[in-house]
């Protein structure tokens, strides 16, 4: 299964892979230039298929679980000082997504929207610590039953495209698909302080399936 959100990606790969099999096929007599323009016609089209493959989830029902938004590592585990949506002290567990990683995105609690800003910024390595203030981004804060909880898609150094289908006042449910980075990035997720962590720096997690944390008043350890 492909996402949607790589459909126009993907068409425009089998385009430049068709053309480049043509040029083999018709505009060239030499048999090495040929074999080139064939491989790399069918690294893109495998690469491509890779990338915006999109599986199928089930997200666990677990009261007072905050799932992963993203796939991938976990980076950084933080005390923030977040006063845009959170207005309080929280901690922000970071998310790096490699080429490698599905980057479909998914919600990580149930609940509205409260706050969605995309933000122009520039395009450090995404597992830079001053990406999430400095990149470009998306924002959407979540105000669910547990409290609120604010997550951030980040463009990394190659990922430069952000999609989000969110916006504010829409009623999301845990673990179903909003939007995407592609090639490469991080998502941060900003939980109020007194949450418990249930992951540690190095863990690998999956969108909608591992849980980040608890809403409850006991806090992990970092």
């Amino acid at each position: 299964m492909f996402t949607r959100y790589g459909t126009n990606t993907i068409v425009a790969v089998f385009i430049i892979a068709a053309f480049c099999i043509a040029i083999g096929v018709f505009k060239t007599q030499y048999q090495a230039v040929r074999y080139v323009l064939f491989a790399f016609a069918l690294f893109i089209i495998v690469f491509t298929l890779y990338f915006f493959r999109d599986p199928e989830r089930t997200t666990p029902q677990q009261d007072g679980a905050i799932f992963s938004p993203a796939d991938g590592k976990i980076v950084l585990i933080k005390m923030v000082d977040e006063q845009k949506f959170l207005k309080g002290s929280g901690t922000q567990i970071s998310i790096f997504m490699s080429p490698l990683n599905v980057h479909v995105n998914r919600i990580p609690v149930s609940g509205n929207v409260g706050h969605a800003q995309y933000i122009k910024g520039k395009y450090l390595v995404a597992f830079d610590d001053k990406a999430s203030s400095e990149n470009e981004r998306n924002e959407i804060g979540i105000e669910s039953k547990y409290g609120r909880v604010l997550y951030t898609q980040i463009a990394g150094y190659v990922a430069r495209r952000i999609v989000s289908e969110l916006k504010e006042g829409d009623i999301v449910t845990a673990g179903s698909r909003f939007g995407m980075i592609k090639f490469g990035s991080r998502v941060d997720v900003i939980v109020p302080a007194d949450w418990k962590v249930l992951v540690k720096s190095g863990d690998i997690v999956t969108a909608g399936e591992t849980v980040l944390c608890s809403a409850t008043k006991d806090k992990g350890s970092l």
